[in-house]
């Protein structure tokens, strides 16, 4: 059952006053950090990421000062020290596309090509080594996933996809893309499965941000050997679905 203060504080001013505030700080934040990653193009890979981290660090401490909204993490003790691995991740907001840089150690991200052509922020984000594809010419993506994905799995990083593709609403169930499952079936590198309900606070394509705790649950590592993709993704995308009836209030 969901919280009676879920409810109570959606229409609060707080909403409002405090959504504007971290918009700012986003604005400020993107002209500050952004034009120091990209100075940093001639550094090495790590001293970029770390200032990436920073970043994020702060936006999300912002986002807890100004809209009251944080996050929990359950399952920390399966992300594996030894190896990096495939995450599979449930896509329902903004949120987890900065956020989880924070739960895994260095890794990169499937996105949309048009992504890194946004003027600073985006043209920072590619030098972050993203595996950047044309949504319009699936074959090719898919070609790109695997073979930029094995490259960055082999650097030691982690791979964070979406595989629904797009952000789904809260209660919205939409069937998993494969590529994700290919990747780590081609590579030999598990899978690790994630949950979260960030979409009930922050919503997808809403200027609003509401106060509260996010859920995110980390399951155990897929092995992909002797499994086909089509395995691979069923099995993360029911691990999902299942903890998302757990942790969900709608």
């Amino acid at each position: 059952m969901m919280d009676q203060d879920y409810f109570s504080k959606r229409n609060n001013y707080r909403v409002y006053l405090g959504s504007t505030l971290f918009f700012i700080y986003i604005v400020i934040s993107t002209l500050v950090f952004g034009p120091l990653i990209l100075l940093c193009i001639i550094c090495p890979f790590k001293i970029r990421y770390k200032l990436a981290n920073l970043w994020v660090s702060w936006l999300l401490w912002v986002l807890e000062k100004t809209c009251g909204l944080s996050y929990e993490v359950e399952g920390r003790e399966n992300i594996p020290n030894d190896k990096p691995c495939v995450v599979l991740s449930k896509h329902q907001s903004a949120w987890e596309t900065v956020a989880l840089r924070l739960i895994f150690p260095e890794q990169t991200a499937l996105l949309k090509k048009s992504l890194t052509w946004i003027p600073i922020g985006g043209w920072a984000l590619a030098t972050l080594k993203p595996i950047a594809i044309d949504r319009g010419n699936q074959r090719e993506a898919l070609k790109k996933l695997i073979e930029q994905g094995t490259k960055r799995l082999k650097e030691g990083l982690f791979v964070i996809v979406f595989p629904e593709g797009t952000r789904a609403a809260p209660g919205e169930d939409k069937k998993f893309n494969a590529g994700g499952a290919m990747l780590a079936q081609k590579s030999g590198y598990p899978v690790l499965p994630l949950a979260h309900n960030a979409g009930e606070y922050w919503p997808r394509y809403s200027f609003l941000k509401y106060p509260g705790t996010i859920k995110v649950k980390i399951g155990p590592l897929i092995s992909v050997d002797g499994k086909k993709a089509k395995e691979i993704n069923a099995e993360a995308e029911e691990w999902i679905a299942q903890a998302m009836a757990e942790i969900s209030h709608s």
